[in-house]
């Protein structure tokens, strides 16, 4: 007999907008749900979440930078950083930075990974921008 241990992982949608038929609050579930908990994490920045300094994403600091060699591995350390530390549903494959071709000012992620109930590696990709 083969045990096989599955999570469902929920959480509500930030946009706060109701379920079109309840009119409760939408629930996001499973690769959506993580997907949204990745991005929050990586747009916190540090002190951002009261009683919780320690949570929180550098990555805002290397988007003055100029965007080199160096800069592209300081993000992607940064990113693996703040997501091993603070989202233990996932086993993370790999995070790759780069700069977007229509605007310098726009840094693309793609973040690879897997969780319990996925059976092949699932790809989140998210954009940051300077704003000024």
């Amino acid at each position: 007999m083969v045990n096989r241990t599955s999570r469902n992982y929920k959480d509500i949608d930030l946009s706060f907008d109701p379920h079109p038929f309840t009119k409760d609050l939408a629930v996001k579930k499973d690769k959506e749900a993580i997907n949204n908990a990745i991005v929050n994490l990586i747009s916190t920045r540090p002190y951002d979440r009261p009683f919780h300094p320690e949570i929180g994403c550098q990555i805002y600091s290397l988007l003055f930078e100029n965007f080199t060699s160096i800069t592209k591995a300081s993000a992607e350390q940064t990113i693996v950083d703040v997501i091993s530390k603070f989202e233990p549903r996932i086993n993370l494959i790999s995070v790759l930075c780069y700069q977007s071709t229509d605007d310098e000012n726009e840094m693309i992620i793609n973040i690879t990974y897997l969780y319990d109930n996925s059976p092949e590696p699932i790809t989140l990709t998210t954009s940051l921008s300077r704003v000024r």
